[in-house]
């Protein structure tokens, strides 16, 4: 009996030190978990489909993302599975037009009903947004030392803001996104 308990308490903790996430976010086991949930459009034919091949896949995919991709994840700071670089897709904008976001390594490409292209990249270095249209580089806001507020220009004027609720309503009034007329 010792013998057996033993060997079951050291399966727990080697499967626990194994599969606790602390070196990687698993993303190939999590991307397998997504597709199985929606193989099909029936919840019952899926979970049967997924007890079958469980039995393989889940071993194989914790495997792989523990001894692999989490071992790149953890040394080079980027998942080669969880990328989306190069995946676009369509979006509707506030203002009622389809859009086409492309995922860059460092931002998005944004490409209106017309083709004008616009550009939004990040800078690690500077821990800060930018946009590019028509050939012309503009900061949009940078994040603060701080970690709690970031930085931008309205109107021609610096103003900082927090990253909550409030900061969100300062920044619309700012704008004036957050103006409304009374009419009769």
């Amino acid at each position: 009996m010792k013998k057996v308990t033993l060997k079951v308490a050291t399966c727990l903790v080697a499967g626990g030190l194994l599969l606790n996430s602390c070196i990687g976010s698993y993303s190939l086991f999590n991307k397998y978990a997504q597709w199985e949930l929606r193989m099909t459009d029936n919840k019952y034919l899926n979970a049967i489909i997924g007890f079958v091949l469980d039995i393989v896949c889940v071993p194989v995919t914790l495997m792989v993302d523990s001894l692999v991709l989490n071992t790149i994840e953890f040394w080079s700071g980027e998942n080669p599975i969880a990328s989306n670089v190069g995946k676009t897709q369509q979006v509707v904008g506030k203002d009622g037009r389809m859009y086409t976001v492309k995922n860059l390594k460092n931002g998005y490409e944004v490409t209106d009903s017309e083709g004008a292209v616009t550009l939004f990249t990040h800078n690690k270095k500077e821990n800060s947004w930018s946009m590019t249209q028509n050939g012309v580089t503009q900061e949009i806001f940078r994040f603060n030392p701080d970690g709690k507020s970031i930085s931008t220009i309205i109107n021609g004027e610096q103003k900082d803001f927090s990253l909550n609720e409030q900061g969100v309503f300062e920044a619309q009034m700012s704008a004036g996104d957050g103006l409304f007329f009374a009419a009769r």
